[in-house]
């Protein structure tokens, strides 16, 4: 058995599988922290690194394409503090780290495993139930039906039709993408049948993130979902296929009218100035009662001043 055990985690592997034990140092994202224990078994992974570094050394796992629900919805796109498959390796547990590659990539040889894409997912997902309040909303699955809510910060025609609920089997396929710079992020649920989506903002379906601490917990809804959804193998030879985990054929689109497509300028309603201006003053307030930081404040003044 070889194990590694830093501040940042504990991984140990016993021939079969790698266990990830997240840590509790400030590095740790609050989505590893959330996700907990992970159990990675051999065939599900494509490879194992250690790279060293002057302060700091970083442990890898590569995991298959397809076999990680998590990694499948987030494409690559976690940030590198919610990412569970990197380690951050003190200076002087070098040579513990390059041990433990060592015997993972043995491993994988006497195994022969296929570092190719997984044709289903190989680890189960994060658990459910599981309820993440998050940007304009909170999102919730129970392992069947996915549940949507809004805040007082959602665009009042989306918040206007109420919550929303939905199966499993109703959806076309689950996408998150992260905020980046002034654009924010989301995650989206496609139902089958459904027409083109409007923009996050008013999409009943998606709630938006502005790129505060829990947006990435919205991941683990996504992965949630996507495993138990078709694997994206399985629909590999339809030429119908939508992006997003768990794509499901897309039906037979129908005539859209002028306008009608996301983005376009007729798309969405008109802001309302006043509430917008309300709500910069509810962020005044809630940033002097302590409840937003400085910097979440700010994010979210500038989001609400660029729908003016």
């Amino acid at each position: 058995m070889a194990e590694i055990i830093q501040k940042d985690g504990t991984w140990t592997f016993d021939g079969d599988a790698v266990r990830i034990v997240p840590g509790r140092d400030k590095g740790v994202g609050l989505l590893r922290q959330t996700l907990g224990e992970v159990l990675v078994p051999l065939r599900a992974l494509a490879g194992i690194s250690y790279e060293p570094g002057r302060k700091a050394g970083r442990l890898r796992l590569r995991l298959r394409d397809g076999a990680d629900p998590l990694l499948q919805v987030t494409g690559g796109r976690l940030p590198e503090a919610s990412d569970p498959y990197r380690l951050t390796v003190e200076p002087d547990r070098g040579g513990v780290a390059e041990y433990f590659v060592d015997e993972v990539r043995n491993a994988l040889l006497l195994d022969r495993v296929d570092p190719g894409p997984a044709d289903s997912y190989l680890l189960p997902g994060p658990a459910v139930p599981i309820t993440v309040g998050a940007g304009d909303g909170t999102a919730a699955f129970d392992g069947d039906r996915v549940s949507l809510e809004w805040n007082w910060t959602t665009e009042e025609a989306k918040r206007s039709g109420g919550a929303r609920e939905f199966r499993v089997a109703d959806l076309r396929s689950v996408e998150w993408a992260p905020s980046r710079g002034l654009e924010n992020g989301w995650i989206r649920f496609a139902l089958a049948g459904a027409g083109q989506s409007a923009a996050p903002k008013y999409d009943p379906y998606t709630v938006e993130l502005f790129g505060f601490k829990k947006d990435p917990l919205m991941a683990l809804v996504a992965a949630a979902v996507a495993v138990r959804m078709p694997h994206p193998a399985a629909l590999a030879s339809s030429p119908e296929l939508t992006s997003g985990a768990g794509a499901r054929p897309e039906p037979e689109p129908k005539p859209a009218a002028a306008g009608a497509l996301a983005g376009s300028p007729t798309a969405a309603p008109a802001e309302d100035h006043d509430a917008l201006l309300r709500r910069l003053r509810e962020l005044g307030e809630l940033h002097q009662a302590g409840i937003l930081t400085a910097e979440e404040f700010t994010t979210a003044k500038a989001a609400i001043l660029g729908r003016f």
